[in-house]
C-alpha cells in the first residue's frame, strides 16, 4: 500500500450560485410604515361618496361589513347623512341555482346597462365556508369586462355564517351605492338556501334564472322561490337547448297560472334568453322597466318599499337584541355551565334556553 494514497475528487461539483433576493422587500415595508393609512372623519367619508369617489365608498363598504362597535357608529352616522340623497334607483335581486350562468348573464346584462348610461352596482353575496369561514368572492374574476368600466361597481360580500347579519350590511350598502349615484343595483344570491328570502325583502324586483332541461320543471324548483319570483328567466337557450328552453318556458308558465295572484298586479313572465350569446337580453330588461313603470303607476312600488323599511326595523331590533344578549357579561359566564348541563343531558335545549333568558331579563333591569 503506498505511503500517500492519491486523493479522488468527485467530477460532480456545486457552483455557488446568485444569491436570491428577499421575498419581502423591507424599503416598501418602511416605506409603508412610515405613512400610515389616512382616517377619514365622518363628513369626508359623505363628502366623496357624493362625490363618487370608489375608494371612499369602498372604505365605508368595509365599515359596515366590520364587526367592530366604533366602525358601527361612524357607519352609522355615515348612512345617516347620505339618507336623503337615496332611494332613486332601481333594485334588483337576481337568483338562481349554481351553474345557471349568474355571472356571464349579470355582465351581459350589466354591459347593456352602461351602453345606455346606466350606472351599475352589483352587490354579490357569496357563501362562506363552514369549516373556515372564508369566502372566494370571485365575482370581479368572473365578470372581467363589467368590472373594469367605469360605470360599474361590483362588491362580493361574505354571509361569514350570519345570514341575517349580512342581509343588513347589504341594504345599507345600497344606500351608499344610490347616494353616490347609481341608478340600478344588482343583488346576486347563489340561490341554494334562505339568502333569496332576505333579497327579495330589500330589491324592487326579482329575477330568477333556470336552467332547461334540468330535470322536472315544476318540482325541481322550491315554489317558494318561483311564487317570490317577478319574472323567470331560462338561460343558455341556445343551440341544442333551444327545443328545450321552450318546453321548460311553457311548464313554467303554465305553473305560475296556478299562484296566487301577486300583490303588485303584476303578472310574472318567463323569457328565454342566451348570455353567451347576447340573445334576448334586452328583452329582460325591458321586462324589467315595464314592472318598474306598472308598479309606479298604481302605486305599489313605493307602499312596497314602505314595508320593506317597516320589515328591516323589525330585523334590525331581533339582530340588535340577539348581539346585546351574547355579548352580555353576565350571560358568558353563565353559558358555559349551562352548557355544560345539557351536554350531560341534565337539562334539555327548551329549559336551558329558559334559564338563560331569565337570568338575562334579571340582570338588564
Amino acid at each position: 500500500m503506498p505511503a500517500n494514497p492519491i486523493e479522488f475528487k468527485s467530477a460532480l461539483s456545486l457552483n455557488k450560485g446568485i444569491s436570491q433576493p428577499p421575498a419581502i422587500n423591507q424599503e416598501s415595508v418602511k416605506k409603508y410604515k412610515s405613512k400610515p393609512r389616512q382616517k377619514l372623519s365622518v363628513e369626508e367619508y359623505v363628502e366623496g361618496i357624493l362625490s363618487q369617489n370608489r375608494t371612499i365608498l369602498s372604505q365605508a363598504i368595509t365599515l359596515i361589513e366590520s364587526s367592530l362597535p366604533k366602525h358601527h357608529e361612524i357607519s352609522r352616522q355615515i348612512i345617516e347623512k347620505c339618507l336623503s340623497y337615496t332611494g332613486k334607483s332601481i333594485r334588483i335581486g337576481i337568483t338562481g341555482v349554481p351553474g345557471v350562468g349568474k355571472s356571464t348573464f349579470i355582465e351581459v346584462l350589466g354591459n347593456l346597462l352602461t351602453s345606455q348610461g346606466h350606472k351599475l352596482a352589483v352587490l354579490a353575496i357569496d357563501p362562506s365556508s363552514e369549516r373556515s369561514g372564508g369566502s372566494i368572492l370571485g365575482d370581479k374574476t368572473r365578470m372581467e369586462q363589467l368590472s373594469t368600466h367605469p360605470n360599474a361597481f361590483i362588491r362580493p360580500s361574505p354571509t361569514a355564517g350570519s345570514l341575517g347579519g349580512v342581509a343588513r350590511k347589504t341594504r345599507e350598502t345600497i344606500y351608499l351605492c344610490e347616494a353616490a349615484g347609481f341608478d340600478v343595483i344588482f343583488i346576486e344570491t347563489v340561490g341554494v338556501g334562505q339568502s333569496e328570502i332576505a333579497v327579495h325583502s330589500m330589491v324592487d324586483f326579482f329575477l330568477l334564472l333556470l336552467l332547461p332541461g334540468a330535470g322536472d320543471e315544476l318540482q325541481g324548483i322550491k315554489r317558494g322561490i318561483m311564487e317570490m319570483a317577478d319574472t323567470i328567466a331560462i338561460t343558455k337557450s341556445d343551440g341544442s337547448n333551444i327545443e328545450k328552453s321552450n318546453c321548460a318556458k311553457a311548464e313554467y308558465q303554465n305553473a305560475l297560472h296556478l299562484f296566487p295572484k301577486t300583490e303588485s298586479g303584476w303578472v310574472p313572465k318567463v323569457l328565454t334568453c342566451s348570455a353567451i350569446y347576447n340573445q334576448s337580453i334586452d328583452a329582460v330588461w325591458n321586462n324589467i322597466s315595464d314592472y318598474v313603470s306598472f308598479t309606479k303607476l298604481n302605486n305599489y312600488f313605493n307602499t312596497h318599499r314602505i314595508e320593506q323599511a317597516k320589515y328591516w326595523m323589525h330585523q334590525t331590533i331581533q339582530e340588535n337584541l340577539k348581539d346585546n344578549f351574547y355579548k352580555n357579561h353576565f350571560i358568558k359566564q353563565k353559558l358555559a355551565s349551562i352548557e355544560k348541563d345539557l351536554m350531560a343531558a341534565k337539562i334539555t335545549s327548551f329549559e336551558a334556553a329558559g334559564k338563560l333568558l331569565s337570568f338575562y331579563y334579571k340582570k338588564i333591569k
